[in-house]
């Protein structure tokens, strides 16, 4: 109970600003905002593997809309929702009334009568998900300040076309765990780099992401895509200012086993050129099939000339000691396993596969600390409260 206690002092001293603020780019958020995240999805981590109750909510509902696929975001929300006791509803588009001309506006009002969170991933549109939240954030604004809802729900990133900070926010609790505690993190040297894959069209965001997180706590953050296959250039401004201001590094490199060299941690994965993003957005837009075929031949062909950008082992012996710790978003395309050639080698991943497992378990907790924060206005007097009155999560008889 130590730990706990501590935990939650730290959290009662905290400046953040968390409190009925939407959660959707973490470049928006104070350092003190983030590591308050952080301590309070370890602390909620704790308390359930402790067996108590984190019932915040007797009732209410917490709506989903996934407008791309999704697996580990998808029940990681669902599971953050229960484990705070709210009831979710997944909103399918094309059971609703949007065909039929619902404006976002009158959309975003309708499911939220009852609703205390709303988490929406939109990352197929470059351009379009950050600006779509923004729209259904106003539309709640709106209605709440009119006397249609009675409370304004939060709302939730679950990923857009510029950041995943459920994603890269459970990356960074991962690396806490790894390497002992947030100050241990400064000097690490972390490499994001674009590793082939036999598929195109993967958003921009988790890599943005993490180059947008990870320098705010001093790491070396090392960036290494082929040449062409930039970031949208004003999150790579914004990671070398969050280097300049922590003490970090930001670089740039077009070599896979250069940059790789005396690495503590590698996240090979692969993502579309910020300039096809944009040419398959216009495409997308206008239904032009013709185009979209087009473009994706010619992402294939461009693909297939970078196969060496591969996570194998040759690769990894080049990292600190030769055996920095690999990361991956999932689901990664394993060469000989998932795919013919693909991000990573199968010795390379199943070396590390429980570990990418673990990572993404701390998402549901990064979810739950950030629907807390948005619900409660001070997490630690509330925490503290809830251990004081020791409901158990599950009752033995």
């Amino acid at each position: 109970m130590d730990k706990i206690n501590k935990a939650i002092e730290l959290i009662k001293s905290s400046t953040s600003d968390l409190y009925h603020k939407d959660f959707l780019l973490t470049w928006e958020k104070t350092n003190d905002d983030l590591v308050t995240t952080i301590r309070l999805a370890q602390l909620i981590k704790d308390l359930r593997q402790s067996n108590h109750s984190l019932n915040l909510f007797d009732s209410g509902l917490a709506v989903s809309v996934f407008r791309d696929k999704s697996t580990r975001t998808r029940f990681s929300f669902a599971s953050a929702c229960n484990l705070l006791g709210l009831t979710v509803q997944d909103m399918d588009e094309e059971k609703s009334q949007i065909a039929h001309g619902e404006t976002v506006r009158e959309t975003a009002n309708m499911i939220s009568f009852l609703t205390e969170i709303i988490g929406i991933r939109d990352d197929m549109f470059l351009g379009e998900g950050h600006r779509y939240m923004k729209e259904v954030g106003e539309a709640l604004d709106d209605g709440f300040e009119n006397g249609v809802l009675p409370t304004r729900p939060g709302i939730v990133n679950l990923q857009c076309d510029l950041d995943h900070p459920t994603q890269s926010m459970a990356d960074l609790l991962h690396l806490v765990n790894e390497f002992g505690s947030l100050e241990n993190l400064k000097g690490k040297k972390m490499v994001m780099s674009w590793a082939y894959s036999p598929s195109y069209g993967k958003p921009l965001s988790v890599p943005q992401g993490i180059i947008g997180l990870m320098n705010r706590f001093g790491m070396q953050v090392e960036l290494a895509y082929p040449e062409g296959y930039g970031l949208v250039p004003e999150i790579v401004g914004i990671a070398k200012e969050n280097a300049k201001k922590s003490g970090g590094s930001f670089k740039i490199s077009h070599s896979m086993e250069d940059s790789f060299k005396n690495a503590d941690i590698v996240y090979p994965k692969s993502w579309a050129p910020f300039h096809i993003m944009q040419q398959r957005t216009t495409s997308l837009r206008n239904n032009d099939q013709k185009s979209l075929k087009e473009l994706e031949a010619n992402c294939l062909a461009n693909n297939a000339r970078f196969k060496d950008w591969e996570c194998d082992e040759g690769k990894m012996k080049l990292t600190k000691n030769g055996s920095a710790l690999y990361m991956h978003c999932l689901p990664a395309d394993i060469s000989g396993l998932s795919c013919e050639a693909g991000e990573v080698a199968k010795d390379v991943f199943e070396k590390y596969r429980i570990k990418t497992y673990i990572e993404a378990g701390y998402k549901p907790y990064i979810i739950a600390a950030m629907i807390l924060a948005n619900r409660v206005a001070d997490p630690g007097i509330f925490l503290e409260g809830l251990i004081q009155g020791r409901k158990k999560r599950i009752v033995k008889t």
